[in-house]
């Protein structure tokens, strides 16, 4: 989240009106993110988040916007988008997908979109609680997108990795640009085996890092905490579940200052994600791979953002030597301790 657009206060307010949401009354441009303006607009009725698309087509859009709403009507703790015009009209057409998606707008010559603004906070130190919550609800998350009609690529998967790791190697020193080369190349060739083929597959979040959910407290007079919201779908796309949860344990689950994994916020979130939906035994194979993959695709986005930056009036790029440090930990200590014991028996599937 950054600012590369700046939005008149005039502007947003009519859009608000025209999106029933009430008489705006702030609006405050948010720090932090890399990849979309977006912006806390508070109205008479609420309080929302203004999101402009800096790099997503109108013609991409609609596969998020729709998913968000899937996921909310499913009982999802996700950010469903407001919509302009006829209900229940569909959400997407190729052909025209601006004006067949009521759920994305145009806001200072852009593609928009606004949903209200979660409850809770983020939690930046997560513990093995807060990493079994997550886990559960990433599952959830699976499990209620597999009927989602939609399918577009992660546009941050491996053809883009092919692409962009030639782009970022002229800034990084030899032991760097060899350890890039290298793990591309065993990606490359895990992608082609048999047991990728048969991972189970559906729409992911692609980018569920700990500063894109919020918690609370259980409300029942205990402390164990509750997702009340997991949002920034921008990154989504139909890809491998498996991916998605190695993401997920490359952040909640790992020591920052070293990259190392943490046995037990790993144990507790595989735990409640496989009491959900267990991992196959392609996806217990291969789950130290993907977890090679989701450190070497964000470490090559942030060599990426870092170097070759965008202009924005608040934009902060990440440190691109953290998932340096993660990939090279992961490929030192293949190892997933968490699924030395027995899988939970396959009762509900992929």
């Amino acid at each position: 989240m950054a600012v590369f657009t700046e939005v008149q206060a005039d502007d947003a307010a009519e859009l608000m009106r025209c999106l029933g949401l009430g008489e705006l009354t702030a609006l405050r441009g948010i720090e932090g993110g890399i990849e979309n303006t977006n912006y806390f607009a508070t109205t008479d009725r609420g309080e929302y988040v203004l999101t402009l698309f800096e790099r997503l087509t109108p013609a991409q859009l609609p596969y998020y916007l729709g998913l968000m709403k899937h996921l909310a009507e499913r009982g999802m703790p996700v950010p469903e988008p407001a919509a302009r015009g006829a209900e229940g009209g569909p959400l997407f057409d190729a052909e025209s997908p601006d004006r067949a998606c009521p759920l994305l707008q145009t806001i200072a010559g852009k593609p928009a979109a606004v949903v209200r603004k979660l409850q809770g906070r983020s939690e930046l130190a997560p513990t093995a609680d807060h990493c079994s919550a997550l886990g559960d609800l990433l599952a959830q998350l699976h499990l209620a997108g597999r009927d989602y009609g939609q399918v577009q690529p992660n546009l941050r998967g491996l053809p883009w990795w092919n692409e962009t790791v030639p782009v970022v190697l002229p800034h990084v020193d030899d032991a760097q640009a060899a350890l890039l080369r290298s793990e591309l190349a065993y990606q490359n060739h895990v992608a082609e085996s048999s047991a990728y083929a048969a991972l189970p597959r559906g729409p992911v979040h692609a980018d569920l890092f700990r500063d894109n959910a919020m918690f609370a407290h259980d409300g029942k007079g205990g402390t164990l905490p509750v997702v009340t919201g997991v949002f920034d779908f921008y990154f989504a796309g139909t890809d491998t579940w498996l991916f998605d949860l190695a993401v997920c344990l490359n952040d909640w689950a790992i020591d920052l200052p070293t990259g190392r994994a943490d046995p037990a916020r790993s144990r507790a979130l595989l735990d409640a994600y496989q009491a959900r939906r267990p991992l196959g035994a392609a996806e217990r194979e291969l789950l130290p791979a993907m977890l090679r993959a989701g450190a070497l695709r964000f470490w090559i986005s942030r060599l990426w953002d870092f170097h070759l930056p965008r202009e924005a009036s608040m934009l902060k790029p990440h440190d691109p030597t953290h998932f340096e440090r993660v990939l090279r930990e992961r490929v030192r200590a293949p190892q997933v301790p968490a699924l030395q014991a027995e899988p939970v028996a396959e009762t509900l599937g992929a």
